[in-house]
């Protein structure tokens, strides 16, 4: 799937399409959650800490999120979010570590401001047979009352990569896995051919979701944001 020069992500606050080396200065100033902060700071409820995470593929400039995360919350809590948005599909095992050589595991049960300090930037791994490896750093921290009542938002995410098909040149929604795997050749397909591609070893071709895992390990999402 061919990348663009520079990923867009769109807004969950205002839905602005944002270049990603524009997403902490729009979120900084935009307008929407700017309000929404003002409104949960009159709430009287409790401020604490909050960080401004961005989270990214290793290998891919086009997947990349932006999060605000409880500094209370664990590193339990940003595991089972990064399954739900990206990477789940067998129960694989998974773990964070600060990625060098010889490095152990970084527990989960650690707090998420206890860990992600400046200049420090962990690797989540999640199935250690074909491995999906996501990169998490602290973009800033801000002391307030969180917008929700949960540990952490989703602010910014990347738009699905653009993809043509194969066949014709239009907008590609599919992915053909026996063409990724067996002739390792151009393997998007736009609604009409994937209604008629077929391979006799593998299921029909699987929609493209927003992912770096699409096409790992039988992955075909949901890739949605866990929560409502």
């Amino acid at each position: 799937m061919a990348e663009r020069t520079q990923s867009r992500g769109e807004c969950s606050y205002c839905g602005a399409v944002i270049a990603r080396g524009g997403a902490r200065r729009h979120l900084d100033g935009c307008a929407k959650r700017l309000a929404g902060i003002e409104h949960a700071e009159a709430s009287g409820r409790p401020r604490e800490t909050l960080l401004h995470l961005r989270v990214a593929d290793q290998y891919s400039s086009s997947f990349w999120l932006d999060l605000e995360m409880r500094g209370t919350a664990s590193l339990q809590t940003l595991d089972t979010y990064l399954r739900a948005i990206w990477l789940e599909c067998c129960g694989h095992l998974s773990r964070f570590s600060t990625g060098q050589w010889g490095d152990t595991d970084i527990s989960m049960r650690r707090k998420a401001a206890d860990v992600f300090t400046p200049g420090v930037t962990l690797t989540h791994e999640y199935d250690f047979g074909t491995t999906s490896y996501t990169l998490v750093k602290r973009v800033a921290t801000r002391v307030g009352v969180p917008l929700t009542a949960r540990p952490m938002t989703l602010m910014m995410r990347n738009r699905v990569p653009e993809a043509a098909c194969a066949k014709c040149g239009e907008p590609a929604t599919h992915l053909c896995m026996g063409c990724l795997h067996e002739t390792e050749g151009p393997a998007t397909l736009c609604a009409a051919h994937a209604k008629k591609h077929r391979h006799d070893d593998w299921d029909r071709p699987a929609p493209l979701v927003n992912s770096p895992r699409l096409g790992v390990c039988g992955y075909d999402g949901p890739a949605d944001e866990p929560y409502p």
